[in-house]
């Protein structure tokens, strides 16, 4: 006895137009709606009489919230610790260096294509410049002779190394022996 087995013919057409099915049902079902934004505004609290937690912690290098609302930024000068010892840190927690040709009280002697090399750590109009966390020096600002505000720290101007591209690099350190890392 012997057996004989049929399969089903299916015609290209029909394996075409079943597939065409499942994809416009697939591709229907499977489109998601658009995303909802997030809100631009983040609801707050009632102000308080007590300082928060987050109020008494210790300021960092970025701009504070204030500067996002138009009430101007705080920067904070703090202490970083790396392979050259401590050394104090401006915005966004780059690394600042101090000139040894910054002898005249009030003054920086560093502009033109030094300042393209060395920038100084300058602030806009309403911006301000604090001490943190590891810092006991007075920090303060200069007029430049540009009219711009360079913050200084007990009377050094401060400036930042184009080739410090991050945080925690102090690629600046000695160059020419005029520049080190501004110390605590």
């Amino acid at each position: 006895m012997s057996l004989t087995i049929t399969r089903p013919r299916f015609g290209l057409a029909t394996v075409i137009a079943g597939a065409a099915i499942v994809l416009a049902a697939c591709s229907s079902a499977a489109t998601p709606a658009p995303p909802t934004p997030a809100p631009t505004v983040a609801p707050t609290a009632p102000p308080s009489a007590a300082p928060s937690e987050a109020a008494s912690a210790a300021p960092s290098a970025a701009p504070s919230e204030a500067a996002a609302s138009g009430g101007g930024s705080t920067y904070s000068v703090a202490a970083a610790t790396g392979a050259v010892g401590t050394y104090l840190t401006g915005e966004d927690g780059k690394t600042l260096y101090v000139f040894s040709k910054d002898t005249t009280p009030g003054k920086s002697a560093c502009s033109g294509d030094c300042a393209g090399n060395w920038p100084p750590f300058t602030l806009d109009a309403g911006e301000s410049a604090v001490d943190g966390t590891g810092v006991s020096g007075k920090i303060d600002t200069i007029t430049r002779d540009d009219g711009t505000k360079q913050v200084t720290y007990n009377g050094k101007p401060l400036y930042y190394f184009a080739g410090d591209s991050a945080a925690g690099q102090t690629n600046g350190q000695g160059v020419a022996g005029l520049w080190t890392v501004a110390a605590p």
